[in-house]
């Protein structure tokens, strides 16, 4: 068991520690390859991806079971906040909208093979949409519009990948495998901006980053509870929302954090010792749904 959670976890942690030490050596500006990549590199794998992949029953339980793992959380943090005196909206989203996009997308394809893959993408998918949407008007001020949010290419690549997979339309071939090869650059730049983005971790924010993962772990578990007893899914979607619920917080919600000025430097200690931390946490969840799922 050790073996397989040490072949899965490795190639991840490797290219993340190839972006950790680019970052730490050459100090490189990220913010224009994400760009890049958010707005054609995703798009072209989620179109790619969705468009064909087969529809049906346990596709929608899977998206049911992916906007409770992201909503639940909150929820929780909001009692949880008002007990401890936790402001919601700096620490309600780390809580509900999670790496799923840098860390999910690889963790998956390395840990249950090829047909993970586009399950995966699903998910990322759900938790983006949510986070432009819900996540946005959550933070809401002055600055927040919703005609942002369908300019997004995330978005429409999502449906439009719905639309083509509905109607059974296909892509011309030659512009499919552009698309597809223009989409396959986007985990490996996710994982390579994710470890240039861990150089900036500040130790004063460690006890802000402990308690943050703790809170993730306790409200994904209890999503995850609930998930598992009342959504009806595969053992390999099962396995897969296990590590879905329990993923670190997205590094987008520092983004929004330090736009709408709410917390930014809790937030990216949340984001940085939450992703730093899965060093631990991830073998953890990986034994855990292998043994027991």
């Amino acid at each position: 068991m050790l073996e397989k959670v040490i072949s899965i976890l490795f190639p991840v942690f490797a290219v993340v520690a190839a972006g950790f030490f680019v970052g730490k050596a050459f100090k490189p500006d990220m913010r224009h390859i994400n760009r890049i990549n958010i707005d054609l590199m995703v798009p072209c794998l989620v179109f790619t991806t969705l468009s064909v992949m087969p529809m049906g029953g346990q596709q929608n339980s899977l998206i049911v079971a992916a906007v409770l793992a992201v909503l639940l959380p909150g929820v929780l943090m909001f009692g949880i906040g008002n007990i401890m005196s936790l402001p919601f909206k700096t620490w309600g989203p780390p809580q509900m909208f999670r790496n799923s996009g840098n860390l999910a997308i690889p963790l998956f394809g390395y840990a249950f093979g090829v047909s993970a893959e586009a399950p995966a993408v699903l998910l990322f998918v759900v938790s983006v949409i949510l986070h432009i949407t819900v996540g946005m008007a959550l933070l809401s001020n002055s600055e927040y519009r919703f005609n942002n949010v369908l300019k997004m290419p995330l978005l429409w690549a999502a449906m439009l990948a719905l639309v083509f997979n509905f109607n059974g339309w296909t892509v011309w071939n030659p512009l499919n495998e552009g698309m597809t090869l223009v989409g396959n650059a986007a985990v490996p730049v996710m994982l390579i901006s994710l470890g240039v983005q861990l150089t900036a971790i500040k130790w004063s924010g460690i006890r802000v980053g402990i308690l943050s993962t703790v809170l993730s772990l306790v409200t994904g578990a209890i999503s995850f509870t609930l998930i598992y007893f009342f959504i009806p899914l595969p053992s390999e979607h099962m396995r897969m929302m296990l590590l879905f619920a329990m993923l670190p917080p997205a590094v987008m919600n520092f983004l929004y954090a330090e736009r709408f000025k709410v917390g930014a430097d809790e937030v990216a200690s949340m984001v940085l010792f939450g992703n730093g931390f899965t060093v631990l946490t991830l073998p953890l969840l990986l034994i855990a749904a292998f043994a027991w799922l």
